[in-house]
């Protein structure tokens, strides 16, 4: 059995594992806890009653955060000539194109986000088996494959969010950090669950959202009430 620290035990304590807390208790209930020499970022973790197995029950999607993520994001960029340098004046941290896919193909993984343009997805679709498993492969829906390197760039360091729900259910993302008061970490909550409500898959009967936790980085997770979001 895993050891905990003291700090972790004692919030555990502070959680009520008979009841389930809506979005703003939890969010207040995880700033009540004991704190640690750095801001803790905060995220939450809905399962869902979809099958990812099916196209049309694949729900993923992105959100530009009221309040942002706290992180700036580091983008790369795939694009040549004068997208390249459209990237580089938006702000991307990495642009490339036949070289970096190579970089890429090889390891090369320090960043957090990435665009495309559409005439280089042929060479960069090569990399799914890098990308994919991170959730970092563009793609159109979320505006990752684009011509407007300037707005998919701007969005991400702005506080894009992007989510998509994994083989077993589960949909996870951030949205914010502890720091954060716990009115902007709300609507930040609200606006991704909102965008995955309206997701819902009109083949999905039943409950949607079957499961939700609210968490920060070295906190248990508080139980939500789905019925509450």
């Amino acid at each position: 059995m895993a050891k905990h620290s003291k700090k972790y035990r004692e919030a555990a304590e502070r959680i009520d594992r008979n009841n389930l807390y809506t979005p703003e208790e939890a969010i207040a209930l995880l700033k009540s806890m004991p704190s640690y020499n750095f801001d803790q970022t905060v995220e939450a973790v809905l399962r869902l009653n979809v099958d990812p197995r099916k196209a049309d029950q694949l729900v993923r999607g992105s959100v530009n955060l009221p309040n942002g993520t706290g992180k700036t994001a580091k983008v790369l960029v795939f694009a040549r000539g004068p997208k390249a340098t459209e990237a580089l004046e938006a702000g991307a941290d990495i642009v490339g194109d036949d070289d970096l896919v190579e970089q890429v193909a090889n390891g090369f993984l320090d960043f957090d986000s990435v665009v495309a343009t559409p005439d280089m997805m042929g060479k960069v679709g090569r990399l799914g088996r890098v990308l994919g498993p991170r959730g970092l492969m563009p793609n159109p829906k979320t505006g990752t494959v684009t011509m407007d390197v300037t707005k998919a760039v701007k969005d991400i360091k702005g506080g894009k969010v992007d989510f998509r729900v994994d083989k077993n259910g589960n949909l996870s993302f951030l949205f914010g950090k502890l720091s954060f008061t716990a009115e902007a970490l709300d609507e930040n909550f609200r606006a991704i669950a909102d965008e995955v409500k309206r997701l819902k898959p009109s083949t999905v009967k039943g409950r949607y959202i079957t499961k939700a936790t609210i968490t920060a980085t070295m906190d248990p997770g508080v139980p939500v009430d789905p019925a509450s979001i």
